[in-house]
């Protein structure tokens, strides 16, 4: 008969307790794969929500705003006139993309907080089976 071999804290363990310890990995590799504003019901500020695409419709804007002054050049009688006119299109239309992007990327976002918000009772019920 094998003696089960005792904790580090001195306490002995029967064997049900041990697969009670181990069958909660399940939910911890489920909480791990998600992120933390999923299972979390902290409020964040609009900046938090929505920084990431007013980031890019900055940028796309001043990207877009750049290809205009290149392309405007390209109408001047300057040297580098061929430059000018292959540079100027490709920054407006990476600037445009670029802010295109962005706005559409602004709806998504709320229709996902829309639905954030229709689902708490389903978030809740989620956190109580898989937190266990």
């Amino acid at each position: 008969m094998e003696i089960p071999p005792k904790s580090p804290d001195g306490s002995e363990k029967s064997p049900q307790s041990k697969e009670l310890m181990t069958s909660n990995t399940a939910s911890t590799l489920c909480i791990s794969s998600r992120s933390e504003s999923v299972w979390t019901s902290a409020s964040r500020s609009k900046w938090d929500i929505y920084h990431k695409p007013v980031i890019v419709v900055s940028v796309g804007a001043a990207i877009f705003l750049f290809g205009m002054v290149i392309t405007s050049l390209s109408c001047i009688q300057i040297k580098n006139k061929n430059v000018y006119k292959m540079c100027g299109p490709a920054f407006l239309s990476l600037g445009l993309m670029l802010l295109v992007c962005g706005l559409v990327w602004i709806p998504i976002i709320r229709k996902k907080q829309k639905q954030r918000q229709k689902s708490q009772f389903l978030q809740t019920l989620k956190s109580f089976f898989f937190n266990r």
